[in-house]
């Protein structure tokens, strides 16, 4: 007998990002199974790079070409997660923009704006889920993501539930929503600039004294588990996701795999 999905299932398109397809696809797997035992019935489109880094490089040509392949393939899905702040703002506040000269395209901008969400706050805002079936040993410190934060207001949502996670401690930093200067292409036209943030984010991590520092954006992960890593410190790295949907057991970010040491 066939397990049909209830009427009224929604039936969502996960945007998995560039950066979690090439470095950390378990993101990708964390985020179906929190959407999954949220009720949702989950598809992972073949899609392309949401255009953010020519957007924000001043390529709008390339830009406006890759939001269209990307707008075509989450048309049928009644709604967008995207496990990224900075890509899920791109969808929600820069593609209208891409296309404010062209009455047809803006249409199907805003609509895909409108049914698009980041991961947590899809959780708790679209969904209601309180809280998470997860236990995770250790203590906790939360990055607060530029995008994610000032463009899409991410901040209590993450802390909601992972207050939920049996076992974890959540400590907060200081000057938690201060860039970890990593910017995407910011990082490689000002380097020396982009560092001298980092070692500054740095310093807010170790004196917390958390086993682990967690946040919503896999290019600010990447980034700060760099630094913390080439410090010689301690400190393991994971995607929010990660440790919500119980799958933090194997190597943190920056760590290499079993079949990699």
């Amino acid at each position: 007998m066939l397990n049909l999905p209830k009427p009224g299932t929604p039936r969502v398109g996960l945007l998995a990002t560039c950066l979690v397809d090439l470095m950390r696809p378990s993101v990708g797997f964390a985020a179906v199974k929190l959407l999954e035992d949220a009720g949702c019935i989950v598809d992972v489109p073949s899609q392309t790079c949401c255009g953010q880094p020519a957007y924000n490089s001043g390529d709008r040509a390339t830009a406006r070409t890759l939001a269209r392949q990307v707008m075509r393939a989450f048309a049928p899905y009644d709604y967008v997660v995207v496990p990224s702040g900075s890509c899920g703002g791109t969808l929600i506040k820069h593609y209208p923009e891409m296309f404010a000269d062209d009455p047809g395209l803006v249409r199907e901008a805003r609509a895909l704006a409108d049914k698009t969400h980041e991961l947590v706050s899809f959780l708790t805002g679209i969904m209601g889920v309180t809280r998470v079936e997860a236990s995770f040993d250790g203590s906790v410190t939360y990055h607060d993501s530029c995008s994610g934060l000032r463009e899409l207001n991410i901040r209590a949502q993450p802390r909601q539930l992972l207050a939920s996670v049996r076992g974890l401690d959540l400590v907060e930093m200081v000057d938690s929503d201060v860039c970890c200067g990593f910017g995407g292409t910011f990082a490689v036209k000002y380097g020396e600039v982009s560092n001298a943030i980092v070692d500054r984010k740095a310093d807010r991590v170790v004196e917390t004294g958390a086993h682990t520092l967690v946040a919503g954006d896999l290019g600010c992960l990447m980034n700060m588990a760099g630094k913390l890593s080439r410090r010689g410190s301690p400190t393991a790295v994971r995607h929010v996701a990660e440790i919500l949907a119980g799958m933090a057991d194997g190597p943190a970010i920056g760590q290499p795999s079993e079949a990699e040491a």
